[in-house]
């Protein structure tokens, strides 16, 4: 029961990747809040509707965690959105606006509200992607965003430490979802099938990740066998930003 005792927020909780972390989050003894704008899953834990890029609607899940667990020792921010795909000169500002508000300001607004309460010991993690370290042509909303969130995570990382609380980065690669079907499909023209296979070709270990897979990295940052994990950047991408 590696988080035997703790309390965990995930935002972006009605997700693939949200789920699964919950899920093992559960499995390994956590107590579980689950905040999304979707509705809520059926799962053992407390779920709060709340849009990331609401300051405020991020502050109320955190204090839900407090209200009804008594603290908080893990958040993930997980939630996020993907954009267009067009060349720089030609991407819409409405939509490179709107990437940024999900993927920059809603992690942002976890820290600010999540770091203030967080217990000793305890461990924030940024759900990045293989973009936020690399990039491709066309996607410079999300890839701009993904880059952003090891800024925040390194300034974060370095001034909650005294406290002994670490914050890390994780960088999927194409993972078997929804939202990357639609990735994929919207990036090559392509049907999901064909498209799928465009993407393994590029993945070194020749396959997507599964949700799961994605979630026991998180679980990793977010026990105490990370204990002197902080400030970094985890790739777990098939090998595609080697």
């Amino acid at each position: 029961m590696r988080l035997d005792g703790k309390v965990a927020l995930i935002t972006g909780g009605a997700g693939s990747i949200g789920l699964a972390t919950a899920r093992l989050f559960l499995a390994e003894g956590a107590r579980v809040v689950l905040s999304d704008k979707a509705d809520p899953p059926a799962l053992d834990t407390v779920f709060v509707h709340a849009d990331v890029t609401d300051s405020a609607a991020v502050e109320r899940a955190v204090a839900v965690c407090v209200s009804e667990f008594g603290g908080l020792d893990i958040a993930f921010a997980n939630a996020g959105v993907f954009g267009a795909v067009a060349p720089v000169e030609d991407y819409p500002d409405d939509v490179f606006a709107r990437v940024l508000a999900v993927n920059v300001l809603g992690p942002f607004h976890v820290a600010k509200h999540a770091l203030k309460v967080m217990r000793p010991g305890g461990s924030l993690v940024l759900n990045s992607s293989v973009v936020g370290l690399t990039s491709d042509p066309g996607i410079a909303a999300y890839a701009t965003s993904k880059h952003a969130l090891v800024g925040l995570m390194r300034t974060a990382a370095k001034e909650v430490a005294a406290r002994g609380i670490r914050v890390n980065t994780i960088h999927p690669g194409p993972v078997e979802n929804a939202f990357q079907q639609a990735i994929e499909v919207t990036a090559t023209g392509l049907e999901s099938a064909r498209a799928a296979g465009a993407f393994d070709a590029m993945i070194p270990l020749g396959r997507h990740a599964s949700p799961d897979e994605i979630a026991r990295a998180v679980l990793f940052l977010a026990s105490d066998e990370s204990s002197f994990v902080t400030g970094a950047t985890i790739p777990v991408d098939g090998g595609m930003s080697a």
